[in-house]
């Protein structure tokens, strides 16, 4: 701030003097050299995407200050003006590059389906296109064929239309972004508004012939180079923005779009060379030549990206196919967990029965024993005990294999649990034409416990659901409720009676949750619902959360695939 206002008074009291070009000069200099320095510890800190983003921002004011430090050179250390043209007005021109290229990588999203690679290769097709279009329309006039009157009208043409490409880029980060995301694009849009203003500003003052270094006509150069490190002292390096949705495939397209249109813009650039009979026939062969080099450049990226694109699809279909085996063995274990789980209740329900007439008839053959028989008598009694016997030992056999053993349990995330229920489930919802609408909290602990056991719980109660319903909307959602993680599945239940609470018939007869209980109670859970007077049925699914997260713990069973991609 200081310097801003040191440099808008030695700008409004000295007048046009080498010491004015000097002490302005320096303080230009200066304040590149903060900003820089206020972007350094934000790439530092920051990862993956959003380091790349600032460190391409870095890059183009590198290159600024280059620029600002020949231009000095000149006016300070040489004692003479900038020759007009300047061969380091080229650098001048790029550093917009690397500024569009951090705007178009979208740190404020969640991510593309783009690699590294391909990022590169995008800026580096960028930075070809517009150095062609420099080399096209501005350096002939510089070594070609001089005329500085022409190289200053194509240089500033250019240069405009370089400087709009990056406002429309910044305003639709800006738009497409929230929160302190929001803000830093509105700070760079205003920034770059405020520079464009003052290189807009200075060539009027140069076209009227009243523009000198240090002049009233730098000021808005000197706040939007003061402006750069304002913003870097007040920006936090953040992640992407949880809440916004990444559509990676239309941006993907709208890319290989530009990239296409920026090929076929060669042969149209080289047509307009040949039918151009105003300039001199050197110019018209220097931009051949420039064209003839920039197609093949180009093409020779655009085929790498082709090369690079085809083998990410390559992987993609194969992920997608190990995906879908993974699951159709899921189904096939859930399917098969419900069969073994129907058989165990059969079976243990058949045994509870069988036990009560086996001990019966234990006791009796006892004290059959205990009576007056005759040898055979008692030969026959204690054959039939011993038979009796053998009966309860496999009765307690059934009961005892009808039992859910114990099983290894791991921390798990509830919401993948729900979202792989809804993601099985999809089909289903599908044919009857219901929607699903999640809400999940994204910093919801995890729990501990078996998720076979408990993807079985989701599953049923949002069968049940599925079944039972009256509406064509369900609603799962997750919350913490400390010290529990919460499930709660809500939608119209079927024609019971209007009530407070859901129990008895409601519960373990309509709904069919004896089952999930028993695995609740095991994972020191419960299940409990509320039946509204509007008929609206709410699930709620109580496990405890897990404080603190295991050394090393186990995998669970629960598919990747469907922990990184949400219900849609």
């Amino acid at each position: 701030m200081l310097a801003l206002v040191a440099y808008a008074a030695a700008a409004v009291m000295l007048p046009q003097s080498f010491r004015l070009t000097t002490l302005t000069d320096v303080i230009e200099t200066l304040l590149l050299v903060s900003g820089i320095v206020s972007f350094v510890p934000l790439a530092a800190r920051s990862q993956g995407r959003v380091r790349l983003f600032w460190s391409l921002l870095l890059f183009g004011l590198f290159l600024w200050l280059s620029y600002e430090l020949l231009w000095a050179y000149y006016e300070v250390l040489l004692r003479r003006d900038v020759p007009d043209p300047f061969a380091g007005d080229v650098i001048l021109f790029v550093h917009v590059v690397p500024l569009m290229a951090a705007a178009a990588l979208r740190p404020h999203l969640r991510g593309t389906e783009y690699a590294g690679r391909l990022r590169h290769l995008d800026f580096a097709l960028l930075t070809v296109w517009w150095l062609y279009l420099y080399v096209l329309t501005v350096m002939p006039w510089q070594y070609v064929v001089a005329d500085i009157r022409t190289y200053n009208r194509n240089l500033n043409s250019v240069y405009l239309a370089e400087k709009f490409a990056l406002l429309v880029i910044l305003a639709v980060c800006w738009a497409s972004s929230k929160r302190r995301w929001r803000r830093l694009y509105i700070s760079l849009l205003g920034m770059s508004l405020c520079y464009f203003a003052s290189s807009a500003l200075a060539n009027w003052a140069i076209a009227e012939n009243v523009y000198y270094s240090g002049s009233l006509y730098d000021i808005p150069l000197a706040c939007a180079m003061a402006w750069l490190t304002w913003i870097g002292l007040r920006t936090q390096a953040e992640a992407p923005d949880a809440e916004v949705r990444e559509v990676s495939t239309i941006y993907g397209v709208w890319a290989a779009r530009f990239s296409m249109i920026a090929v076929f813009s060669l042969p149209l650039f080289a047509v307009w060379t040949l039918t151009d009979s105003r300039v001199p026939a050197r110019i018209r062969v220097f931009r051949l030549l420039a064209t003839l080099v920039a197609a093949f450049l180009m093409s020779v990226m655009v085929f790498l990206r082709q090369h690079l694109l085809d083998q990410e699809l390559a992987q993609l279909l194969s992920h997608s196919r190990e995906s879908f085996d993974h699951l159709t063995r899921l189904q096939a274990q859930i399917l098969q967990s419900e069969k073994l789980a129907s058989i165990g209740q059969l079976v243990g329900g058949a045994a509870h029965e069988l036990n009560n007439p086996i001990t019966a008839m234990l006791g009796y053959s006892d004290l059959l024993l205990s009576t007056d028989l005759t040898p055979r008598q008692q030969v026959l009694a204690a054959k039939i005990g011993q038979d009796v016997r053998r009966t309860k030992s496999l009765v307690a056999s059934l009961i005892s294999f009808s039992r859910h053993s114990p099983a290894p349990k791991a921390p798990l995330d509830l919401n993948t649990l729900a979202r792989t229920a809804i993601k099985l489930l999809q089909a289903q919802c599908e044919s009857l034409k219901i929607d699903v609408i999640t809400d999940f909290d994204p910093r919801l602990p995890k729990v501990l416990g078996d998720s076979n056991q408990l993807l079985q719980v989701c599953l049923q109660l949002l069968g049940n659901f599925l079944h039972a319903r009256t509406s064509n909307v369900l609603t799962a959602r997750t919350m913490q409720q400390a010290p529990m993680s919460v499930l709660l599945i809500a939608g119209t239940a079927p024609a019971t009676g209007a009530g407070d609470s859901v129990s008895g018939e409601c519960l373990t007869g309509s709904l069919g949750l004896s089952a999930c209980q028993g695995i609740l109670r095991e994972h020191s859970g419960q299940v409990s619902g509320e039946l509204r007077e509007d008929g609206t049925l709410t699930l709620r699914v109580e496990l405890p959360a897990l404080a603190h997260m295991p050394v090393r713990p186990k995998e669970a069973t629960v598919p990747v695939l469907w922990q990184s991609r949400p219900f849609a």
